[in-house]
């Protein structure tokens, strides 16, 4: 084994296991540890680290919890194989802000899902504990102003205006408020150069994806799925796309060059930018 961890921030204050489980996810998701690898052993980690047995298996729990690792009796922690398996997407963003130059693509529904992941990048950003020079983020999201397969009434699935207005007003609260965060650490000079933008397109997203510093893809389904919402003071039942708790399947290209990880990558970039530069319209958030 000749894993050897980054040194811990003294300044970090979370508990000795998240800062723990931050180190060892750091050094899985960019195969530092390979899949497949065994760990080092709970005494070997205790003393790279510098903190009690607890500590280090509360910090192991986590990273299982997670799906990063499996415990097997009697021989030992083992780094899973990621690339077919369901993935989360908060730990792959905060590593994309580790790089001096972060890009992020998103295709979807309403980036609702992306503005949580960006919280935690942001507050670490504004107190110096991530520092990347520049951040350019495109996202692509479907244009309400025309009819789309869902969101549509429940009744005859007819299309709705006030349904579509609705999805675009949250739409727009959400890139409105990706882009003033990013605005406001340019201004204060935290980060040197940022650049948002938006787009949207005709088509109705069935699925989300994210494509991230353009190393690592994920991919996930929106269902189909009934339900109620209030509109313009009126109660109204609905088929909707529902991807807030969508499973995300994760690619990379670490898997190695001729892997299916490396050309779903691939693919994911191709397929973005063809629809970014073709079919897709500039979306000017301050008109809306």
């Amino acid at each position: 084994m000749t894993f050897v961890p980054e040194p811990l921030d003294p300044d970090d204050d979370r508990p000795p296991y998240e800062q723990v489980a931050s180190s060892l996810g750091a050094a899985i998701r960019t195969r530092r540890i390979a899949p497949g690898e065994k760990l080092p052993s709970h005494k070997e980690l205790t003393d790279r680290y510098g903190f009690a047995r607890a500590t280090i298996q509360r910090a192991l729990r986590d990273l299982e919890d997670e799906g990063l690792v499996v415990s097997r009796k009697g021989s030992g922690v083992y780094v899973r194989n990621r690339t077919e398996r369901p993935s989360g997407l908060r730990p792959y963003v905060e590593q994309a802000f580790s790089r001096d130059q972060v890009t992020i693509d998103f295709a979807g529904f309403s980036s609702e899902t992306l503005h949580g992941a960006l919280q935690e990048p942001l507050d670490k950003i504004r107190v110096g504990r991530l520092t990347p020079q520049s951040i350019t983020m495109r996202i692509l999201v479907p244009d309400m102003s025309v009819p789309q397969a869902a969101p549509v009434r429940m009744e005859g699935g007819g299309d709705d205006q006030r349904l579509r207005d609705r999805m675009r007003d949250i739409m727009v609260s959400y890139t409105r408020s990706i882009r003033d965060a990013f605005a406001e650490l340019k201004h204060l000079g935290l980060v040197a150069e940022t650049r948002i933008q938006v787009r949207v397109h005709s088509g109705t997203p069935f699925f989300k994806l994210y494509v991230i510093n353009g190393q690592d893809a994920f991919f996930g389904y929106y269902p189909i799925r009934p339900n109620k919402v209030v509109a313009q003071g009126e109660t109204i039942e609905i088929y909707d796309l529902v991807g807030k708790d969508t499973v995300l399947f994760h690619h990379s290209i670490n898997d190695g060059e001729s892997s299916s990880g490396a050309q779903q990558v691939q693919q994911a970039g191709m397929w973005f930018d063809s629809v970014w530069e073709t079919i897709a319209r500039d979306f000017d958030l301050d008109a809306h």
